[in-house]
């Protein structure tokens, strides 16, 4: 039997191995396993099993190591949709299928090295001389350990100022002159729950029941939870006095000693299993005492799976309170259970005010699913939003709802995972990646703020989330419901084409107005203070009366750190990455200035680093330094800041929000992240400094980005029973985005917009494919860009296709690597793929690296 496995590297074709002995057998399409590529064991994913191949491959086929699952880990289904995903996107499939698994799915391979006789002897001629070289000192190293791991020996170099490149090198130089040997072990699966040692008290007769270990697919014996004494001994000490002689009958004559009757006692009092470590400490003893007791028969020790919940930090919410829905949420409901109860796919787009009860709708379709024995998924755009829609949900499903998002620890990951994959969990809430949760039977599929660009990935594989939802819902037969209050210019045209069915909430839940948006032109602003203004005289009377009046602001500044940049004032130097063609941003609560693009961190100089000038100057302002400022304008408001830097800690996000939440904070700064999902009754006024770094973005999806963050930001005032206004502050305030957004009006913007797209022949009118060619050196990236767009162009043969570029991208050098672009516009995909698949063939024959070109179908941003 041969496997055929896909490898989670930048290779598009998969590789044929030997399925050896049991293994034939116990494989299976979504089974991991371990095989050698090249000189090292990797952990691969059977997408594929050959009963033949051709007699010529047989003698070069190599032999699967290990077989990691005998149950598959990858569902049949999942493994489908990243097959779609492999040849959409045009990613490898292996790391797609790498997507699609909690971070422990690929399983650790250690290197091992050990000295050979011919290394011994190389020893001995530095023990006589004394003169001992680098490679003696690691050959040194290696024989006294016998056998070193490569983690170990870079360490153990380290002390001596060697770095790990360099120690590799040198690793490899030994093995060449046959002075090491290396070999490869095979880690542990992290793919399995955390097992904590529990103890229970036995029957009277001392008999003991056999251990309970959670099996595989996690079924958890019951056994383990239920008391083991009598409940009705609990709290009476005369009845513990003579549980301990009963004990002490039914084990022999044998009295316990003071710290086992503690045991004991404290057990019988619990009237369940408690941990050993518990224990050990609420009855002050040691663990010999316990397995004494054990080897009597008078308790159990065993191990017992513990979950590590996500939420249990959290304070859950109460019970849910039932909402009347109105006339307009009843009408889109009823449409999407009806397509729920025929089990038929369709794609809903929901299309509704900020305010307008969207979430309700969403719930009581995912009920409707659970009602009939089906499961559903919720996708967010942001981790930010999980701790509001996961408390709100779980307050509806409880025990069923599990959560999926990259900031939870390998851990919880994997158990919510587990727990999905087991049935325990029928709805699922998370982040793009939670769309390859391995539920079962799906129902319903919900992509809340499906207009987001978070949905799409950033590295490869580069799928958008919100595609992939509905490409998942269509082959599992079940409903797809878009929703947003502004969605994405290529969903309302599939909605207005008849691909999607359009739905509609027109006003907000309890008939609450939307809140008045101003913008203030801050060329008047500056014309009437004679000087650039940050704050406008009209935002800070609006700050300073809804202070008075105990209401609550939020001001968006969508560009963290203290300043944009440092300049200097006499030749003019602005100081940038070392690694990328930008400029670093000032932090003040650390003294920094930091790329945002590769963390590069360097101390602010005290002079210019030209010309050594005294005068540098810090230019541009973020969210650091718009808190400072309102702290000094105003000293009696609690102000607090909400963005990345302040949210690095765990839980910090969630303390920033319930804090604002319950009053705490009376004004809060922040960048998009406060923009959307967030429902705050006591918010009326929202402020935002400047919507014009946005709009003069060199890209095609500027207008429709700027019109989507105002708009979003206006919706978080006035959903109280108090009037809400927003304040925009902007250079361009005749600019339709800013017009659109002031009037909320969407349909008038999209008409806008549209004509643009259809006039350019951006998307919804075309295909997009962005070819990104980069390298350390700029000759060389140039080079591969330019052969690249050559290829394309010859291999075009739709005359709808056309091929931009080479041209340097907006970033041109990110990451210590030069960065050229190449842009292929086409009426339809297929014809974009096949030029680009011929393309690709040829540029790689002639010996260019594909680890050098990416690929992204469907950009969402161009930079």
């Amino acid at each position: 039997m041969f496997a055929e496995v896909a490898l989670p590297l930048n290779v598009s074709q998969t590789f044929t191995y030997l399925l050896p002995g049991d293994m034939a057998v116990a494989a299976s399409c979504g089974s991991r396993v371990i095989v050698p590529f090249g000189k090292k064991l990797l952990t691969g994913f059977v997408v594929g099993l050959h009963e033949d191949i051709d007699d010529e491959l047989r003698d070069s086929i190599k032999e699967v190591e290990e077989l990691i699952d005998e149950t598959p880990v990858i569902h049949a289904d999942i493994l489908e949709l990243t097959r779609w995903m492999a040849d959409y996107y045009y990613a490898p499939w292996g790391e797609c299928l790498r997507a699609a698994l909690p971070s422990g799915a690929l399983v650790a391979t250690e290197k091992l090295i050990s000295i050979t006789e011919a290394g011994r002897a190389a020893i001995l001629p530095t023990l006589v001389t004394g003169h001992r070289t680098a490679k003696d000192a690691a050959l040194e190293l290696i024989a006294k350990a016998g056998t070193i791991n490569s983690r170990e020996l870079e360490e153990q170099a380290a002390k001596t100022g060697t770095k790990p490149a360099s120690v590799s090198a040198l690793i490899r130089r030994l093995e060449r002159a046959g002075y090491v040997r290396i070999t490869q072990r095979v880690g542990e699966s992290r793919l399995r729950p955390r097992l904590q040692n529990v103890v229970r008290l036995l029957a009277a007769t001392g008999a003991a029941s056999e251990p309970l270990i959670p099996d595989r697919d996690l079924n958890i014996d019951a056994r383990a939870m239920e008391p083991a004494t009598d409940a009705g001994l609990a709290d009476d000490t005369r009845a513990r006095k003579r549980r301990g002689a009963k004990t002490r009958q039914a084990n022999g004559s044998k009295p316990l000693t003071e710290q086992q009757q503690r045991i004991v006692d404290h057990l019988g009092l619990r009237g369940q299993p408690v941990p050993l470590s518990e224990l050990l400490e609420a009855a002050g003893t040691s663990v010999s005492a316990v397995r004494t007791l054990e080897k009597r028969g008078i308790l159990e020790v065993f191990a017992r799976e513990v979950r590590r919940d996500p939420l249990g930090h959290l304070e859950m919410p109460p019970e849910p309170r039932l909402i009347n829905l109105t006339p307009d949420q009843q009408q889109p409901l009823d449409l999407i259970v009806n397509k729920i109860d025929q089990h038929h796919y369709s794609t809903f787009l929901l299309h509704g005010v900020t305010g307008s009860g969207k979430t309700e709708i969403y719930i009581r379709a995912m009920a409707e699913a659970l009602r009939q024995g089906r499961s559903a998924l919720m996708l967010i755009p942001e981790i930010s939003l999980t701790p509001v829609f996961s408390r709100r949900l779980r307050s509806h499903f409880g025990s069923q709802l599990a959560i999926l998002h990259s900031n939870l620890s390998e851990g919880e990951r994997v158990d919510e995972w587990r727990r999905i994959k087991g049935g325990h969990a029928r709805v699922v809430i998370g982040t793009r990646s939670a769309v390859f949760a391995p539920l079962q039977d799906l129902g319903l599929v919900v992509v809340d703020e499906e207009h987001d660009t978070s949905y799409k990935q950033d590295d490869s594989p580069r799928y958008n989330g919100r595609d992939t939802a509905v490409m998942r819902a269509s082959n599992a037969g079940a409903v797809v419901v878009l929703g947003s209050a502004t969605p994405s210019l290529e969903s309302f045209h599939n909605a207005h084409t008849g691909k999607y069915t359009y739905l509609k909430l027109e006003s907000r839940y309890g008939s609450r107005g939307l809140a008045n948006v101003e913008a203030v032109d801050m060329r008047e602003v500056f014309r009437r203070h004679g000087k650039q203004q940050i704050f406008s005289d009209e935002l800070k009377e609006a700050i300073k009366a809804a202070h008075a009046r105990k209401e609550q602001v939020m001001i968006l500044l969508n560009r963290r750190g203290f300043s944009s940049f440092l300049i200097c004032r006499s030749c003019g130097l602005a100081i940038k990455c070392q690694n990328c063609d930008v400029t670093l941003t000032f932090h003040k609560y650390n003294l920094s200035l930091q790329c945002h693009y590769c963390n590069y961190i360097r101390p602010v100089p005290k002079t210019c680093p030209a010309c050594d000038g005294k005068y540098v100057h810090y230019v541009g302002e973020g969210t650091e330094q718009i808190e400072a400022m309102l702290r000094e304008m105003f000293p009696t408001m609690h102000i607090a800041r909400l963005d990345r830097d302040t949210t690095r800690r765990r839980g910090s996000f969630e303390h920033i929000l319930m804090e604002f939440a319950a009053g705490a904070i009376d004004l809060l700064v922040g960048t998009q992240m406060i923009a959307k999902g967030h429902d705050f009754h006591n918010v009326t006024l929202v402020g935002v400094i400047s919507v014009d770094a946005g709009l003069s973005m060199p890209d095609f999806r500027s207008a429709e980005r700027t019109f989507q963050l105002l708009t979003q930001v206006a919706g978080r005032a006035g959903r109280g029973d108090r009037a809400g206004k927003v304040i925009i502050q902007t250079y361009h305030p005749e600019h339709y985005a800013v017009v659109c957004a002031r009037a909320q009006d969407y349909e008038g913007f999209y008409q806008r917009e549209i004509n643009f797209r259809r006039m350019m022949n951006y998307p919804p009118f075309s295909a997009l494919v962005n070819i990104l060619v980069h390298d350390k050196e700029v000759i060389k990236a140039h080079g591969a860009a330019e052969r690249l767009a050559n290829e394309l162009r010859q291999a075009v043969q739709d005359a709808g296709l056309r091929v931009l570029g080479p041209a340097p991208a907006p970033l041109s050098r990110l990451r210590n690597e030069y960065r050229f672009q190449v842009l292929i516009k086409a009426h339809n995909r297929r014809s974009a793929r096949e030029a680009l698949d011929i393309a690709m063939d040829r540029t790689l024959q002639a010996g260019f690296s594909p680890y050098s070109i990416s690929i992204e179908v469907d950009p969402i941003n161009l930079m």
